[in-house]
């Protein structure tokens, strides 16, 4: 559930915003009750809001009543520079790795305390996987995501290790020792590696992109097949990297 509260005092800016924080991967489509409910809001509040966006375009209704985010949403969130520099970088590059090797390729940046996927490749061919454009991936079981904690700094670490190190798999690293070593390592290779922690079947190698300052700008990776010879990837994945970053800044 979304968590938002209907409370005294609270603005149309933050009901509003309330209404949209409802909508994530695993709720695309909502109820006008689902949306009320996840929000914190009045039924009539909810319907009231979701009508001043619907106007403005920032949601949409589906056929059988539910609604989505809007096209309007979408080309505002485009603008975002982060996100829209580092695609136009990285798209090139993604492309070269997915015809090389027909897996998934992942672009993520740093969201909170965990991995923000802006950007994916893939194909029926490829694994199954549970990333999505715009969904979050956990920054200990994915090779992105180590990629990108290796290089955030002792705070990010503590944040994430204090708030517990879910399991997903028989393979997770679910020990703070165990993970800050691995990190070492990515810090001195500058390549990362899941060995089905995240999915079963699925393993990982992914690349940081650094800025100039080696402040971690993103995080590149290849999802596939667990019978995938990861290191015949590295290089390819290593290699994009690099070229992303001297692009993005």
């Amino acid at each position: 559930m979304a968590g938002r509260t209907n409370a005294p005092g609270q603005s149309v800016s933050q009901r509003l915003l309330a209404v949209l924080d409802t909508f994530d991967v695993a709720h695309p489509a909502l109820t006008l009750t689902e949306v009320a409910t996840r929000s914190g809001l009045p039924v009539s509040t909810a319907r009231r809001l979701i009508n001043e966006l619907r106007a403005w375009g920032g949601l949409e209704r589906l056929g059988d009543g539910r609604y989505h985010i809007g096209m309007r949403l979408w080309t505002v969130g485009a603008l975002a520079p982060r996100q829209r520099g580092l695609r136009e970088a990285a798209l090139p590059y993604m492309h070269d790795l997915f015809q090389a090797t027909q897996e998934n390729i992942q672009l993520t940046v740093l969201e909170g305390t965990q991995a923000l996927c802006i950007e994916k490749i893939s194909s029926t061919k490829a694994v199954p996987t549970l990333t999505h454009i715009g969904g979050r991936l956990p920054l200990h079981a994915t090779g992105v995501g180590k990629a990108l904690l290796a290089f955030s700094g002792e705070e990010l670490f503590s944040s994430v290790t204090e708030a517990g190190l879910a399991r997903m798999t028989p393979h997770t690293i679910t020990q703070p020792g165990r993970l800050a070593a691995a990190l070492a390592e990515v810090r001195t290779s500058h390549v990362a590696y899941s060995y089905e922690e995240m999915t079963l079947g699925a393993v990982s190698v992914a690349a940081p992109v650094l800025g100039l300052n080696g402040r971690v700008l993103a995080a590149l990776g290849i999802v596939a097949h667990s019978r995938a010879a990861l290191d015949r990837l590295t290089p390819a994945v290593r290699t994009a990297a690099l070229g992303i970053a001297r692009w993005a800044t």
